[in-house]
């Protein structure tokens, strides 16, 4: 029975997780949206290699 109900704490806490880390999706894309209409569009930062070239 013990095992029973760590199991479901733990099913309801990747629900919450799950949920959460979908509001923040939906809040960022809501402000990406935003700021597109506003036509304020930030300035592009230079491209940066992420690993150095090889001699």
């Amino acid at each position: 029975m013990f095992e029973y109900e760590l199991q479901q704490i733990r099913s309801a806490e990747l629900i919450r997780e799950a949920e959460q880390y979908r509001q923040v999706r939906e809040v960022r894309r809501a402000r990406r949206e935003e700021r597109d209409e506003e036509g304020r569009v930030p300035r592009e930062r230079p491209r940066r290699l992420r690993f150095l070239r090889a001699a």
